[in-house]
């Protein structure tokens, strides 16, 4: 069967393209006065091209689709739910709650701005990507992420077997109770990095901010610095080589924590007894909790 092509065409009904297979769309604009909604809902097998996209929920439930070097402004809300085999590459979006709900999706050379980004998707590959974001990819799980630069809050929460290289990632409260995930020659800025986490590993990895990796079970840091990390580790099962300088520690609870120098190792008003160790390399000592 030979693929349609659609070119050059303006779409602004309800559902205009809706079910649509085998097919090729460039250059076509989803806008226009009648406002019409999921405008490539249940597609299959589609390729989108140059498009310019402002209606709201353009691809839900779609299947086997590339969207490329299509622009998606802040009208198209919820622009892609419930879709799988899907390509995403060289756009530009910044419609609210982009990709929910989806499986087995590549995101490539985007620029995305899009509050509440990935919630709930399993199977996402991330890269070479800027995204800003508030709760990016919540409770999303089996993802593998490179060179992202990646703003915003409340970042990789509740998530589950997670990859991240050689990117930046400047968001508080990141990784909270999230559970196998391993970050790698990264940077990683914000308040309160990784509480409540579980079986998480970073390697050769800049840290930054305050309070991070309380509450964790497992927490391995292999190689990394600490730069402005005071009551770091609280009530935190670790094992951490920090190369640098760390402002201060408090109360891990059990494994060992290796620093060139520790501003203050604070054991005060613990609510658990702990047999962590500490070792200071400049000192030359082991200090018990």
């Amino acid at each position: 069967m030979k693929k349609l092509v659609i070119h050059d065409k303006m779409f602004d009904e309800e559902r205009s393209l809706y079910n649509l297979r085998k097919a090729e769309i460039r250059d076509c604009n989803f806008a226009g006065v009648n406002d019409g909604e999921s405008v490539l809902k249940e597609c299959r097998d589609i390729v989108v091209k140059n498009c310019l996209f402002s209606l709201r929920y353009p691809l839900w439930h779609a299947k086997k689709f590339a969207l490329v070097a299509s622009s998606l402004d802040d009208l198209t809300r919820a622009p892609i739910w419930y879709s799988s085999n899907g390509l995403v590459e060289s756009c530009k979006i910044t419609g609210v709650k982009c990709l929910r709900e989806c499986n087995n999706i590549k995101i490539n050379n985007c620029k995305i701005v899009s509050s509440e980004f990935g919630w709930r998707c399993k199977n996402v590959d991330i890269s070479n990507t800027c995204i800003d974001s508030v709760y990016f990819l919540f409770e999303s799980r089996n993802v593998e992420i490179s060179n992202l630069k990646m703003t915003g809050k409340y970042s990789f929460q509740y998530m589950k077997n997670v990859s991240v290289k050689d990117s930046n990632l400047d968001t508080k409260d990141a990784f909270w109770h999230s559970k196998n995930v391993t970050v790698e020659n990264s940077v990683i800025k914000g308040e309160y990095l990784g509480w409540f986490s579980e079986n998480t590993t970073f390697i050769n990895c800049k840290i930054i901010g305050t309070q991070p990796f309380c509450y964790c079970k497992n927490l391995k840091l292999i190689n990394c610095e600490m730069i402005s990390t005071d009551l770091a580790f609280e009530y935190s099962d670790v094992q951490a080589d920090i190369n640098g300088h760390i402002d201060s520690i408090k109360n891990p609870k059990s494994g060992s924590i290796v620093a060139d120098s520790i501003g203050a190792f604070i054991t005060d008003n613990s609510i658990i007894d702990s047999d962590a160790i500490v070792v200071v390399r400049d000192d030359k000592y082991k200090t018990a909790c």
